[in-house]
Formats: structure tokens, sequence, C-alpha cells
């Protein structure tokens, strides 16, 4: 790609390679990468197609390159869209999907002030709920120190800072404090179904993917654990695998928690898993 060559050139030839490179929604992607090179709104690109592409010329062409290599979008951007709002992404955190918008829907569904976060990573759970809930305070948690830096520049991003804790923390091991509100999207693909993961995947730490085993292990810390956080009559809210709801909530049951339900995400997907304080 030249820099002479035009904006509108460079997004077709884009489109080609990428679909070439087994990118599902490949115009969509070289849209948003050309947007990125070209430092605009997505929904600006149109007006600079008949333009030449410039000094944008090389970082498209690498933008490009590295999208057909199977990195994800949001790595390569740096960033990605989640309930409405933009989240730095970094290869040291999940990349914050769609259905884990129906984790934070259940959550806004009730009152709450204090909200703890296990395995936060990006931090797009807990300070999308503090957003929309601004007299909530909360805290994230993770093993990773490099996650827990780019969960608190988002906190700093969208004004929640003062209300956002981070800390590294085991899932509830060392934790202390009570809250009303508990919320984790945790690892949970079986080590088996590693090696069938999309390619992108497999640039996510692999830590915040899978536990090991049968990827059952957080559900199990957090049934054990948790209960001794919640105050009474507080709520626990998992994400969970789509074939893995019956048996999250019969480790659940098991723990003594109450009040278990099983909720699908916009998919109609088993998404997410509620219980109550037991």
């Amino acid at each position: 790609m030249t820099p002479e060559a035009t904006a509108g050139a460079a997004l077709r030839a884009a489109t080609l390679r990428l679909a070439a490179a087994g990118v599902d929604g490949a115009a969509r992607d070289a849209r948003l990468l050309l947007a990125h090179a070209l430092g605009v709104d997505p929904a600006r690109v149109v007006l600079a197609l008949d333009a030449p592409l410039g000094a944008a010329a090389d970082a498209f062409a690498a933008a490009v390159a590295a999208r057909a290599a199977r990195r994800p979008l949001s790595h390569i951007t740096g960033r990605r869209a989640f309930f409405g709002r933009s989240f730095r992404v970094t290869p040291d955190v999940l990349d914050p999907r769609p259905e884990t918008e129906a984790l934070v829907a259940l959550a806004l569904a009730e009152p709450f002030a204090r909200v703890l976060d296990l395995g936060t990573g990006s931090g797009c759970i807990l300070i999308t709920l503090l957003a929309e809930r601004p007299g909530a305070t909360g805290l994230g948690t993770d093993i990773s120190a490099a996650a827990l830096a780019v969960a608190a520049a988002n906190a700093a991003d969208h004004a929640v800072a003062d209300r956002a804790g981070f800390r590294i923390a085991d899932w509830v091991d060392g934790l202390s404090g009570v809250f009303d509100l508990i919320v984790s999207n945790p690892p949970y693909i079986a080590a088996a179904e590693m090696p069938a993961l999309a390619p992108e995947v497999l640039h996510e730490p692999h830590g915040a993917l899978s536990p090991g085993g049968d990827g059952l292990a957080a559900y199990r810390a957090i049934a054990a654990g948790a209960a001794a956080r919640l105050a009474a009559g507080g709520r626990l809210l998992v994400e969970i695998g789509a074939t893995q709801g019956r048996v999250v909530a019969g480790i659940l049951a098991a723990a003594g928690w109450t009040g278990i339900a099983i909720r699908p995400d916009l998919a109609g997907r088993d998404r997410v898993v509620l219980a109550r304080r037991p």
C-alpha cells in the first residue's frame, strides 16, 4: 500500500487480503483498521476514500498484515467496545466480548453499593458497573499485575478511578471486606478444548482462557470462598461456557448457595449463573 494509493483502493485490497486469510468480517475489520491508521472515527472513513493514503500507508499496511496473521483486532487498535464504551486492550488481558454484556445487564437489574470483580482483566465489567451506578464503589482483583495496570488505566479513562480499587489476589484468597455483589468472568475453557479455538483467541493470555483440566477450577474456588465476602442477601454472578450451566449450578448448590438460576446471552446460549449467599 503506497502513499499515492487512495484510501478506497487500499481498503478494497485489504478486504480481499483479510478474506483470503480466513478473517470473519473482513470488510468490517479492514474499515476499522483504516480508521485506526487514519486516526478518524470509523463512521467518517467514507469521507476519506478518494484521498491518497499519504503518511497513513505504512501504518495501514502493518495493521492489515497483523490482522491477516490472525492477531486480534483489539490488539492492533488497542481498543475494544463494550457496553457502549471503549476500553484499552493489550495482550495481557482477555478481549472483552459481547456475550459478557449479559452478565453486566443482570448485575444492573438490582441495586448494589459495593461490588467485587474476581479476575477483572481489563476491568470492563467492574468499570461499566461503576459507570452505570455513580453511587457504587468496587474492587477488582487479578493474579496478573500487568492486567491490573490495564484495568487501572481504563478506570481513569472512564472517570471511576476514585471509586475503583485494584489488587492482586487469587480469587477470594486474602481478601477482606463485605460486598453486596460479586461478579466474575473466570477462565472456563477445558484444556482439551484449547487447540480448537480460533487463531485470534490463542493470542490472548492462556491463563484468562483456561485453568486447565475440566475448566471448572475457578467455579469451585469461588463457590467455596465467595460467600464469606458477601453481605446477607448478596448476589453472585459468574459467566459460563454455553454447555456449563448445569454443572456450575451444581457446584454452587453443593456449596450451599441458594436462589441459583441460569440465564442466557442475547444469542440464547446459557451464559450466566446467578446465586444468593448461602
